[in-house]
C-alpha cells in the first residue's frame, strides 16, 4: 500500500493509492486528473509516503519511519507530483497484509492530525514521536463499533475547531488587557484622536497610500468583471428612481439627468480617491426628505431654490472639512453591532418592502379585469371648458387622451364611461413572472458554488454571474414574448432638465446677500444626516467579519465626501452618500474562499478582493448610461425590482441579529451550534434580541412618516444611548459575545478590578497585623496561627484544612504527575547516554530546527534533550526507464 499524505502547517489534503508492493507501478505518470488535484493543494505542502508490504524472507515485521532533512522529488512514488519528507514503510511476513494496511491508516491519520505533524517536523529522538502518539490518543474522538458504518463517508464539518489548546500544552491563556486590545484596534482603524490637526488624516494616508498601486492590480479577475456588471444595473435604476422623486419634490430643478452626472461625479472621485472603495456612493430618504423640505421653505419665501441649496453645501462642506481636522470621526467606535445591525437590517427590510411595492403598483397601473363577464363601457370624449388654455378651435378635442385633456389643455372629461379603467390583462402577471424568475435565478445560481453538480470552475462562474444570468435571461424572455411590460426610462439627452438653469449655479442669483449667512443652520442638519448615512455604512463594511486587510480611512473618506458635497452644489446635483445595501452587496460580490481544499471539504473565507475598479467602471458606464438608452431601454422594471429582491435578501444574510429573530421561533435542540448560544443563556440573548427588536420598529415606524423620516440619523445616536443603557441590564462577557464592548466598559472594570485588588490587599494587610506576625500567605492562601491552612473560596467562604496532618513530600510522591516525571527523568537519563555513545562515532552534522512541542498531557513531560538521534544517509541508484526516480546522477539523501 501507498498513501501519499500532504503536509503544511495551514491545511492537510490526504490522497490514498492502495496496492500491495509487488503491484506498484512506480514508473507510472501522474495522470492529467491527478495534475489537476494539484490545484487542491497549498503552495509549499509536503508529502508523506506510507509504504506496507508483505515478503517471504521475514519472520517478524520491520517498521522504519524516516524525516528526510529536506523535501526531496522522487519521481513518481507519489500519485502527485509533490516533494517527500516522510516515509514510513513496514514490511513483514505473508498473511499479515490486512493488519499492515490498519497500520499504515493509522499513521495517515496521525500525520494528517495538525499538531502531530508539527511533532514530527522538530522531533529530535524517538521518545519525541512516542508522546506525540501518546497526546493524539489523549485528543483523538473514538466511535463505537456499532455506532456509525465504516462503509460510508463522514463528511467534513463546516468549522474545523482550533487546536491552539492542545499546541499549548494545556496552559491556561495569558489574561489579555482588554482596554488595551481594544485601543489597539482602534487606533489600527483610526478611531482614535491623534491630538493634532488632520492626525487622522494624515493617518489614513499613510495607512492606504503602499496599497494604491495593488488597489488596481488585485482587480485583474472574472469576479471582479461579475460585480461590476452586477451593481451597475443595481445602482442605475435606483438612481434614476431617486431621480424622478427629486424631480417631482422640486419641479425638475433636479432629475434623472441630474442624478446620472451626481452618479459619474460622486462615483468616480470616490473610487479614485477614497480610503474605502468599497463604499457604493448612492441616494438616501433622508436627503430627498431634507431637498424638499428645503425646496417647499425656498417656494414660500421666494427665494432660489439652487442658489440657496449650493451656501448650504458650502457650509456642509466647511463643517466636514472642521470634523476632519479634529478627527471627530473617532465617535464611530461607539456605534457596535447592536447600533450598525439595526440600522443595514432596516435597510435590507426597505428594499424588500419597496420591491414588493413596485410591482404591486404595476398592477395598479395595469389592473386585471377580475369580471371579464360583465360588458365595458368607454364611451368618453374630452370637452373644452370655459377657462381652457388654449384656443378650442385649433385642437381636436376628441382625440385627446383622458390624462392630457385635463391636465395639458385644461379640458373637461365627458360621456358614461369616462370612470371606467382601462384593462391589461397580462402585462401584470408577466411583472410578476419576471419578477420572481429574477430573484429565483440569482438565488439558485449563487448558491451553485457549494453545489454537487458541474466541475468548479463551471460553479464559481455560475456564482459570480448569477445576477447577470438572471438579468440577461428574463429580459430575453420579455423579449420574445412580447407583452408590454413597463421599461426602463434613461434620459436621452445629456442637457439640464429644467430649462432654466444651467451645470454652474450662480451664488445668489435673484437671493438677498443674507442667505450666505443665514445657510449654516440648515447646513447643521444635512451635516448630520450625511455624517451618520455616511459613516455607519463604512463601518459596516469595515466590520472584522469581512477580513479586510488593506486598512480603513474614515478620515479620508470624510475629506473626499466633504470634496464631493462642495462640487455637487456648484453644479446643482444631487448630494450622494454612502448607500448601505449596495454598499453590502459589493462586498458580498467580491469574497474570496480558498480552492486548495480536501475534496468534500468546504471551502474557507478568506477575505474580499479589496480594490477601486469595479467602483470606478459602473460609475464610468453610469456616466454612459445616456449613450446605452438604446439598449437600456429594452430592460423591463420588474426585473430591476427581482435585483432588489436579491440585494435586500442577500443582505440579511450573516446579520447576527437576524439569525437571534430566526432563533426565537425555533425550539432548543433544533437550534444551529453558535458561539454565543453556548456562552450565553438562551433567555438573556432572547432578551436582548427583544431589546432590539423593538428599537428597529421604532426606527421603522419613524422611517415609514414623511415628517419624522428627516429625524430618522438622529435616532441612531439615540440607539447608541439605548446601547449604553444595556450595561445596567447585561454582564461586559455577554455585550462582548453578542455585541461589541463599549471603550468606557472596559476602562470601567478594569478600574473596578484594580480597587477589588486593593482591598484584598489591605485587608491582608490588616489581617498580618492582627495575628502580630505569626501568619504566613502565600497568594489568597493563608496559613493562620493556629496551624490552619485557609483557603478563601466563594461568596466569602473560607476551607480550613489542619496543615499539621498533611505530609507534603509523601503526598507528592503518591502523585502520578510526580511518578510520570520520575519515569521520565530516568528514560531521559537513559536516553542521553545512549546518545553520547552515538556521537562519538557519527560525523558532527547540523542539528535541525528544534521547536517547542507538545502536547497537554504527556508531550509536556517529553525531556529537551540536547542531543538527537543520529542520521543515516540513504544512496540512491541510478534511474532505470521503467522505474523513474527522477533525472540526474546518482545522490545521496540526508535523513
Amino acid at each position: 500500500m501507498q498513501d501519499s499524505h500532504t503536509l503544511v502547517h495551514s491545511a492537510t489534503s490526504t490522497s490514498l493509492q492502495a496496492t500491495s508492493l509487488d503491484e506498484s507501478e512506480a514508473g507510472a505518470r501522474p495522470s492529467p486528473r491527478n495534475l489537476n488535484f494539484m490545484r487542491k493543494i497549498p503552495p509549499g505542502a509536503e508529502a508523506a509516503n506510507i509504504l506496507v508490504g508483505e515478503v517471504d524472507f521475514l519472520d517478524r515485521p520491520i517498521t522504519a519511519f524516516i524525516r528526510l532533512n529536506a523535501a526531496t522529488h522522487l519521481g513518481n512514488l507519489t500519485e502527485v507530483p509533490l516533494p517527500t519528507r516522510f516515509l514510513f514503510i513496514i514490511l513483514g511476513p505473508a498473511g499479515n497484509l490486512g493488519r499492515f494496511h490498519e497500520i499504515g491508516r493509522a499513521i495517515a491519520t496521525l500525520m494528517s492530525d495538525e499538531v502531530f505533524h508539527e511533532i514530527a517536523y522538530k522531533a529530535k529522538h524517538r521518545s519525541h514521536l512516542l508522546a506525540g502518539v501518546d497526546e493524539f490518543l489523549d485528543a483523538v474522538t473514538v466511535l463505537p463499533p456499532g455506532g456509525w458504518d465504516p462503509s460510508i463517508r463522514i463528511e467534513p464539518p463546516e468549522k474545523i475547531p482550533s487546536q491552539d489548546l492542545r499546541k499549548s500544552h494545556g496552559k491556561p491563556k495569558e489574561k489579555v488587557d482588554e482596554e488595551e486590545e481594544e485601543h489597539k484596534i482602534r487606533e489600527e482603524n483610526g478611531l482614535v484622536r491623534s491630538g493634532r490637526l488632520f492626525g487622522g488624516l494624515r493617518n489614513d494616508l499613510k495607512r492606504k497610500l503602499p496599497w494604491y498601486f495593488s488597489d488596481f492590480r488585485d482587480a485583474v479577475s472574472a469576479q471582479c468583471i461579475a460585480s461590476w456588471i452586477f451593481l451597475y444595473f443595481a445602482c442605475l435604476s435606483p438612481i434614476i428612481t431617486f431621480g424622478g422623486l427629486m424631480g417631482d419634490a422640486t419641479e425638475n430643478r433636479m432629475a434623472a439627468m441630474e442624478s446620472l452626472v451626481s452618479g459619474f461625479v460622486n462615483g468616480v472621485c470616490y473610487a479614485l480617491f477614497s480610503g474605502q472603495p468599497l463604499t457604493i456612493l448612492g441616494s438616501t430618504g433622508p436627503v430627498l426628505v431634507f431637498e424638499t423640505i428645503l425646496y417647499d421653505f425656498c417656494k414660500r419665501n421666494a427665494l432660489e431654490y439652487l442658489s440657496f441649496r449650493l451656501w448650504i453645501g458650502v457650509w456642509v462642506a466647511i463643517f466636514l472639512f472642521i470634523m476632519v481636522a479634529v478627527d471627530f470621526s473617532y465617535i464611530v467606535c461607539l456605534i457596535t453591532r447592536f447600533t450598525e445591525e439595526n440600522f443595514a437590517c432596516l435597510i435590507a427590510v426597505i428594499f424588500i418592502y419597496k420591491a414588493v411595492e413596485k410591482v404591486t403598483m404595476i398592477g395598479v397601473n395595469y389592473p386585471i379585469n377580475m369580471n371579464p363577464d360583465m360588458p365595458l363601457d368607454y364611451s368618453c370624449w374630452c370637452e373644452p371648458s370655459n377657462i381652457s388654455m388654449v384656443d378650442s378651435e385649433t385642437v381636436n378635442w376628441t382625440s385627446l387622451s383622458k390624462k392630457d385633456c385635463v391636465k395639458v389643455y385644461n379640458g373637461t372629461l365627458a360621456g358614461s364611461g369616462c370612470e371606467t379603467p382601462q384593462y391589461y390583462p397580462d402585462i401584470f402577471l408577466m411583472s410578476i413572472l419576471l419578477f420572481l424568475g429574477t430573484f429565483a435565478i440569482s438565488v439558485f445560481l449563487k448558491n451553485s458554488r457549494t453545489s454537487a453538480y458541474f466541475p468548479t470552475r463551471v460553479r464559481v462562474v455560475m456564482s459570480d454571474f448569477a445576477v447577470i444570468f438572471a438579468i440577461f435571461s428574463m429580459t430575453i424572455t420579455d423579449f420574445f414574448v412580447g407583452i408590454h411590460t413597463p421599461k426602463l426610462m434613461v434620459p436621452q439627452e445629456f442637457k439640464p432638465t429644467w430649462k432654466g438653469r444651467g451645470w454652474i449655479i450662480p451664488p445668489f442669483g435673484s437671493n438677498p446677500w443674507w442667505t450666505a449667512i443665514a445657510a449654516p443652520i440648515p447646513a447643521v442638519v444635512a451635516t448630520i444626516l450625511i455624517f451618520m448615512d455616511q459613516q455607519i455604512t463604512v463601518v459596516i463594511i469595515n466590520r472584522k467579519e469581512n477580513k479586510l486587510k488593506k486598512g480603513c480611512g474614515y478620515h479620508l473618506d470624510l475629506f473626499v465626501l466633504s470634496c464631493l458635497i462642495l462640487i455637487c452644489s456648484l453644479m446643482g446635483i444631487p448630494w450622494f452618500v454612502a448607500a448601505t445595501v449596495l454598499s453590502i452587496n459589493h462586498v458580498n460580490s467580491l469574497k474570496v474562499e480558498s480552492e486548495c481544499a480536501a475534496p468534500g471539504e468546504k471551502p474557507q473565507f478568506l477575505g474580499v478582493r479589496e480594490q477601486r475598479v469595479t467602483h470606478l467602471l459602473i460609475f464610468v458606464m453610469m456616466g454612459l448610461s445616456v449613450v446605452l438608452t438604446p439598449v437600456l431601454k429594452h430592460i423591463p422594471m420588474p426585473v430591476l425590482y427581482g435585483v432588489f429582491l436579491y440585494m435586500g435578501v442577500s443582505s440579511l444574510k450573516g446579520l447576527q441579529f437576524f439569525d437571534r429573530i430566526l432563533i426565537m421561533f425555533m425550539p432548543a435542540k433544533y437550534q444551529p451550534d453558535l458561539t454565543f448560544l453556548r456562552q450565553v443563556p438562551l433567555k438573556r440573548v432572547h432578551l436582548f434580541t427583544i431589546v432590539q427588536l423593538l428599537c428597529f420598529i421604532l426606527l421603522w415606524v419613524i422611517k415609514s412618516f414623511k415628517d419624522t423620516s428627516i429625524l430618522f440619523p438622529f435616532m441612531l445616536v439615540v440607539m447608541v444611548g439605548i446601547r449604553k443603557l444595556l450595561d445596567f441590564v447585561f454582564e461586559p462577557r455577554e455585550l462582548k459575545i453578542l455585541d461589541d464592548i463599549l471603550p468606557e466598559i472596559t476602562r470601567r472594570k478594569k478600574e473596578e478590578e484594580r480597587h477589588e485588588r486593593e482591598s484584598l490587599a489591605s485587608q491582608g494587610s490588616n489581617e498580618d497585623e492582627n495575628h502580630d506576625g505569626r501568619g504566613a500567605s502565600l497568594g489568597n492562601w493563608r496559613m493562620r496561627p493556629s496551624g490552619n491552612l485557609v483557603i478563601p473560596i466563594q461568596k466569602g467562604n473560607v476551607i480550613k484544612i489542619p496543615a499539621d496532618a498533611i505530609n507534603i513530600s509523601e503526598e507528592m510522591n503518591k502523585s502520578g504527575v510526580w511518578k510520570q516525571v520520575s519515569s521520565s527523568d530516568l528514560l531521559s537519563n537513559k536516553d542521553k547516554e545512549k546518545d553520547k555513545e552515538c556521537e562519538k562515532s557519527s560525523k558532527s552534522r547540523t542539528p535541525p530546527e528544534a521547536g517547542n512541542i507538545g502536547g497537554k498531557n504527556r508531550l509536556s513531560h517529553v525531556p529537551e534533550e540536547e542531543g538527537e538521534d543520529v542520521g543515516i544517509t540513504i544512496i540512491v541508484d541510478p534511474p532505470s526507464r521503467n522505474n523513474s526516480l527522477g533525472a540526474g546522477e546518482p545522490g545521496e539523501i540526508p535523513v
